[in-house]
């Protein structure tokens, strides 16, 4: 039984221990800086082998003893992604594996430069974008001889909204500003080049459905590094329902809120609701050539919120719980063929979708 250890007591972090424990493969331990028990129904229902506990990454040396009294072997961090750097650091120190959800690019450069010349398995960005859509849109580039485009488009949104943005706050709100703060990066004409946040605007109609999508930091991962010159363009855009973009710049440079993260983040969190009722929408198209005819794949999914382990879940919660789960699986199966920084791409699409935890996208 592998001992994991998991930072953040979160909603995504209480899945992932959640799934982690079910499989009577792993002993959790669920950690936060407050005590952040797992919801009675599920320690009294299912008696799941997590130890819920009150730890500080910046305690070290709380930290230290903690480890070495329990040999645990991993760590995933589901903290804020400033948090990561000291985490990772505290992996290195430990000889534990180390996964993360972080979209933000600077932190996986300091992840990158933490992990350099170690035995262990460093692994970033695991969650749904970046994470997942590295995964698919890799295997998707894996069927051209040459590739021309590829575009991956992401959301989560609520299925009734009911407000001006269209929206609800599904995941982390600082995650949800840094995405839409931050310079992109993407590939135009075969070479990496910055993209401006809320910009890019296109129309998207998916299965009938109407939706708009811009331009937003992190999602692309690593990917248009790995094939930089080798495709003509690749682009990463949060999708969202019509006209959210539009009010979304108002509020944040027409009106200077991206100057001010907190007091946006103070707005966001009293004016748009939280909701349990979800979709995760998934659009993947690449292009090119194959053998000797222009032609297009695509790998689109709509996920939705749903009941696991009997308790309800939100689509963003499971589709980000169960891709960081079924990389852990993979990785922890065959520790040896893993060290130093592992890229999402580098995983299999048919290897994470026959994984137990990976199901939950085919």
């Amino acid at each position: 039984m592998h001992e994991i250890l998991v930072l953040g007591a979160g909603h995504i972090g209480t899945l992932v221990a959640t799934l982690l424990a079910l499989t009577g493969d792993y002993r959790v331990h669920l950690a936060d800086a407050k005590s952040k028990p797992l919801p009675e129904s599920l320690q009294n229902q299912f008696k799941m082998p997590i130890e819920c506990t009150v730890l500080d990454i910046d305690n070290d040396a709380n930290i230290d003893e903690y480890v070495k009294r329990f040999y645990l072997t991993a760590v995933i961090s589901c903290l804020p992604y400033f948090c990561n750097p000291t985490v990772a650091t505290i992996a290195k120190r430990h000889h534990l594996h180390y996964f993360d959800l972080t979209e933000d690019i600077q932190v996986t450069q300091q992840i990158n430069q933490i992990a350099k010349g170690q035995k262990i398995a460093f692994v970033p960005q695991c969650g749904l974008a970046p994470g997942f859509v590295s995964i698919a849109a890799q295997e998707l580039m894996s069927h051209f001889d040459t590739v021309q485009t590829v575009a991956m488009r992401v959301g989560a949104l609520p299925v009734h909204p009911n407000n001006i943005l269209k929206y609800a706050l599904t995941w982390s709100t600082d995650g949800l500003i840094n995405q839409c703060s931050n310079i992109g990066y993407g590939i135009l004409n075969s070479k990496i080049q910055p993209l401006q946040p809320l910009e890019g605007l296109e129309t998207i109609d998916i299965d009938g459905a109407l939706y708009e999508a811009f331009n937003t930091s992190g999602g692309i991962g690593t990917l248009a590094n790995t094939h930089e010159g080798h495709v003509e363009q690749m682009t990463y855009k949060s999708l969202r329902y019509p006209e959210h973009c539009r009010y979304l710049k108002f509020l944040m440079q027409d009106l200077g809120l991206n100057q001010d993260r907190a007091l946006l983040k103070e707005i966001l969190e009293r004016a748009l609701p939280k909701t349990a009722e979800d979709v995760a929408v998934i659009y993947i198209v690449v292009t090119g050539q194959q053998r000797g005819q222009y032609r297009e794949e695509s790998y689109v999914r709509k996920i939705y919120s749903q009941m696991l382990a009997q308790m309800p879940w939100t689509a963003i919660q499971i589709t980000t719980a169960s891709s960081v789960c079924a990389v852990v699986d993979m990785v922890l199966d065959h520790p040896e063929n893993y060290h130093g920084v592992i890229l999402q791409e580098q995983f299999s699409l048919t290897a994470f979708l026959n994984n137990r935890f990976g199901k939950i996208y085919q």
